[in-house]
């Protein structure tokens, strides 16, 4: 008896914060706050963001407008289940508040959705984180309005529905990702970015550019089966509007970026990155990312001795956007053949100029660009070896929500092929 063929999905979403951007625009945050009725509010930064005065001068503006403000400031860089249930514990200690504000980088905004979700939510962290580390479970009570001030450019997360962590006792990152999840309002102030060190504008940096990157070579919307509205999820894979971001995005970085990371006192760059960052953000929180990220997550999550440039002095760890890149090259390399003419696209868009079409072209301008940046190209400049390949997979077949993504179908054999040819 013959089967009849699967029907295909016709229909993609698209969802964002609303967006405030521009030189100044944190100076308006107490408007955004009062909007929202807010009166309690909740800061959440980290010890790094609050010495530059960001946070402090936001509260100040906010206690002058009427508002009974905390400001929690010990978000951990690259935040853990740890450091995430010790901020939810003094969230709930502090509060009740009625808005959240984050200021700060990916770990201060993710740590502010998990704070936000757990403080209006029952349950414990490992109910909400995704399958199959934890129970993936969907929030059942609405979140309070969350207004994400991003001081550094990379994460995007100001506009996504996700919140990254690792998990210490599995060495495993993983996250929560759901729609209530999105901030309400992003604010977007290329002024606050002027302090980013440069190892820090490489690395976050990075994480853009994988962001537009692998959205756009995404799997497409159409080639899913179709869902009901209830099952349709924030990734729905490449779209036109996503694509639009993505390409605007890379643009702006070819424009800005070594500019950025040469020198932190040119605005025009930062501005560029800043928006770069949330377009992209824009992408891949509708569209998703693939490979890259999945392997960034065993490769942060299992960090050796590893220290990088302006990052907290004495801390291994492995950012995030530099886990990322580090696999992407190779990653590129075997996913050309699920849509050529995208990773083509995407190669003279981050030149800048025209260059040879085929599966080396994307990798060999985006192993340039990390050469300029000063970053490590490969594993083994972070302490992995050919070793450690088979815990790495492991912990990057654990990610299924992002291989799912790729444009192609992604087994164990591939990702040893990946990480192999990555050292």
């Amino acid at each position: 008896m013959e089967t009849s063929a699967a029907v295909m999905e016709t229909v993609f979403t698209y969802a964002s914060p609303r967006l405030k951007f521009g030189a100044g625009a944190s100076a308006e945050i107490d408007f955004e706050v009062r909007s929202l009725g807010g009166r309690r509010v909740l800061i959440v930064t980290d010890p790094g963001v609050a010495a530059t005065g960001h946070p402090g001068r936001i509260a100040e503006q906010l206690t002058a407008a009427g508002c009974d403000v905390a400001v929690f400031d010990a978000v951990h860089i690259e935040p853990t289940d740890e450091s995430m249930n010790a901020a939810v514990d003094w969230a709930r200690e502090a509060g009740p508040f009625d808005v959240v504000v984050a200021v700060g980088g990916g770990s201060c905004i993710d740590t502010a959705k998990c704070v936000n979700l757990l403080t209006t939510n029952d349950g414990v962290l490992q109910d909400y984180l995704n399958a199959p580390v934890g129970a993936g479970r969907a929030p059942s009570r609405p979140l309070l309005p969350l207004i994400a001030v991003p001081t550094t450019t990379g994460t995007g997360s100001e506009s996504t529905t996700i919140c990254v962590l690792d998990v210490l006792a599995l060495q495993v990152k993983t996250g929560i990702s759901h729609p209530a999840l999105r901030p309400t309002v992003a604010v977007v102030d290329p002024d606050l970015t002027m302090t980013q060190p440069a190892g820090v504008t490489a690395a976050a940096g990075l994480d853009i550019l994988c962001h537009a990157l692998e959205s756009y070579t995404a799997r497409p919307y159409t080639a899913y089966p179709r869902k009901t509205a209830a099952e349709r999820v924030p990734y729905c894979g490449a779209n036109p509007i996503a694509d639009v971001f993505c390409e605007k995005a890379i643009g702006l970085l070819a424009r800005s970026f070594r500019t950025a990371f040469r020198d932190g006192d040119d605005a025009a760059a930062r501005a560029d990155m800043a928006l770069a960052a949330t377009l992209a953000g824009l992408g891949f929180g509708n569209a998703g990312v693939h490979i890259p990220h999945a392997n960034a997550y065993p490769i942060a999550g299992n960090v050796r001795d590893f220290r990088p440039a302006g990052y907290p002095a004495g801390e291994a760890l492995v950012p995030h956007g530099m886990a990322v890149a580090l696999t992407a090259p190779a990653a590129f390399e075997l996913t050309y053949a699920g849509a050529p003419k995208r990773h083509d696209r995407l190669a003279a868009l981050l030149a800048g100029r025209d260059v040879p079409a085929g599966p080396d072209a994307l990798p060999d301008v985006i192993r340039a660009l990390m050469a300029d940046l000063s970053v490590p190209m490969g594993l083994r400049e972070v302490g992995y070896t050919a070793d450690d390949i088979d815990v790495l997979v492991d912990g990057a077949l654990r990610q299924q929500r992002l291989l799912a993504t790729a444009p192609l179908d992604v087994g164990a054999a591939d990702l040893v092929a990946v990480f192999r040819a990555s050292l």
